[in-house]
């Protein structure tokens, strides 16, 4: 079946924008009402395509601090109305991640709200988030996601991830993971630094790419400046905290610094 993000040709550079949705119904920091959560992840996912993004990644990042795979369904569908009105407003693909590693949910509010592809956390290879223990789930996902219809649905998985420890693995290289993703089913490779905002190793990347085929997406700190390293080695590119105001994930978006990360990508192709 058709999965929109993985049509990109192999020698472009997909670039997602990030969109951080406020903290929802629940969460300790939740303040705002649902209209304007939404409002606010459409403006912004708006800025994002209208400035050159060929994508937007919606995530529930303020909902500090996460919960270990399940959340509420208030989460699912208040993500769900967030990616049905962002999809309504941009004509681009839309990506759901739903913290910490909710697969499930956001599979399902992407096959409810239309979205494209999931970002999930955990898909192979159990590791150590701030969360606690986290399992792998790729058998049971996949199994979920025929069962709801959603094979059109992609999945970008997260392998050797940020905010984790890896010592239970550390005698499995970033290409026998990236090559046990692909056996198991994932669409695309999501490698990133050691934190939100923290830039990818670039041989990172290129360790990855000896056991896959797969598309693979630099999934952290992303700017301006180190676009001319990572591009090389990369089919996508996720953008998120780099773009806002002082280069802070929590802060609202930084319309120069949108137009100064696609100005830098202009330099090396994109959009050509």
């Amino acid at each position: 079946m058709e999965r929109r993000l993985m049509q990109i040709p192999m020698d472009k550079v997909c670039l997602i924008g990030m969109v951080h949705v406020q903290a929802l119904p629940g969460t300790p920091g939740h303040s705002m009402k649902m209209r304007d959560i939404i409002a606010l992840a459409v403006k912004e996912a708006t800025i994002l395509r209208n400035a050159g993004f060929d994508s937007v990644l919606l995530e529930n990042m303020h909902d500090v601090p996460y919960l270990k795979r399940a959340v509420g369904p208030e989460i699912t569908a208040a993500m769900t109305a967030a990616a049905c009105a962002v999809k309504a407003a941009v004509n681009c693909p839309v990506g759901i991640q739903i913290l910490a590693g909710a697969n499930r949910e956001a599979l399902a509010a992407a096959q409810a709200s239309g979205a494209d592809y999931i970002r999930a956390e955990g898909f192979v290879f159990a590791h150590i988030a701030d969360e606690g223990f986290v399992e792998a789930d790729a058998g049971d996902l996949l199994r979920y996601r025929r069962m709801i219809g959603a094979e059109h649905v992609s999945i970008l998985a997260d392998i050797k991830k940020k905010h984790s420890s890896h010592a239970i693995t550390a005698d499995i290289g970033l290409a026998d993971t990236a090559h046990a993703a692909e056996f198991f089913g994932a669409d695309a490779l999501v490698i990133t630094g050691e934190a939100t905002g923290r830039p990818v190793n670039p041989e990172h990347l290129k360790e990855a790419r000896k056991g896959t085929h797969l598309p693979i997406i630099a999934g952290s700190g992303a700017n301006r400046d180190n676009l001319p390293v990572l591009w090389p080695h990369v089919q996508g590119i996720i953008a998120g905290s780099w773009l806002k105001k002082e280069g802070r994930w929590d802060q609202p978006l930084d319309r120069n610094r949108v137009r100064q990360f696609l100005k830098a990508a202009a330099k090396l192709g994109h959009g050509i």
